[in-house]
């Protein structure tokens, strides 16, 4: 290992241990309160779609289902005949 190597993965465990100020309770709620703003944040990035875009994207997915549905129900049936003449002989 050379000494470039081993210096910087030292500065970096150096920049991760950093001192805890205040108490638990103190730190948890911080912490708490930065979670609620990253949240709210990303949920000011969403983009919400128009209520014609919705309409669309509702008939693609209940037609998508319905073609899956309908691939499994013939796989059934032909695997249910299959093994009906397997075993019925």
């Amino acid at each position: 290992m050379t000494e470039t190597s081993a210096g910087s993965r030292d500065s970096g465990r150096a920049t991760r241990k950093r001192p805890q100020e205040g108490n638990v309770v103190s730190r948890a709620w911080r912490s708490l309160a930065l979670f609620v703003s990253q949240i709210l944040d990303e949920l000011r990035k969403v983009v919400r779609p128009t209520g014609r875009e919705l309409v669309n994207y509702t008939g693609v997915v209940i037609v998508f289902v319905m073609v899956i549905m309908g691939i499994v129900a013939a796989l059934d049936l032909v695997f249910h005949r299959l093994v009906l003449l397997i075993l019925a002989g």
